[in-house]
């Protein structure tokens, strides 16, 4: 008999600043839950100026913490599916970003540490984002970032100085 495959502990990202930026994260946790695993937890929605690009729309950013069986690139396959079929047309490339329907981003996948040409863990801007560190550190201060060895919560006050 096989054995089952554990559970991971799994965090994404979520931003919108197109149309009705709630709802566009709430329907976009929904399908997440479907699709990848158990939401464990959810931060609260804030709202933030767009980072590296100008745009009159703010964007409204969570952070969701589930409990998957699913692999990171299976999840990453998964997310790009649930943009594309929110009406996200255009993934952002080479640092080159646009208002957007929904951005979910997978920031942490356990402890791993990954580096693909499609994929990289823990996310590499995760450190440098106050608009991921402050939902991320409400629900998960206290994680460790697997390659920098600090809290969550410590990266969220390096950049608030």
């Amino acid at each position: 008999m096989l054995e089952r495959e554990s559970l991971h502990n799994v965090f994404l990202s979520l931003g919108s600043n197109l149309g009705d930026r709630g709802e566009n994260l709430d329907s976009a946790l929904g399908y997440i839950e479907e699709r990848i695993g158990d939401i464990i937890s959810t931060s609260a929605f804030y709202v933030t100026d767009p980072v590296g690009f100008d745009s009159e729309n703010q964007f409204l950013n969570a952070v969701c913490n589930i409990r998957t069986r699913k692999r990171p690139l299976e999840i990453l396959k998964i997310t790009q599916e649930i943009e594309k079929e929110m009406g996200r047309e255009i993934k952002s490339t080479g640092k080159v970003y646009a208002d957007r329907v929904i951005d979910i981003d997978l920031l942490l996948y356990d402890d791993e540490i990954l580096k693909t040409p499609n994929l990289e863990l823990p996310h590499p801007h995760l450190h440098e984002r106050l608009f991921v560190l402050l939902p991320l550190s409400e629900i998960a201060g206290d994680q460790i970032h697997p390659t920098l060895h600090q809290t969550i919560r410590q990266l969220k006050e390096n950049i608030e100085r």
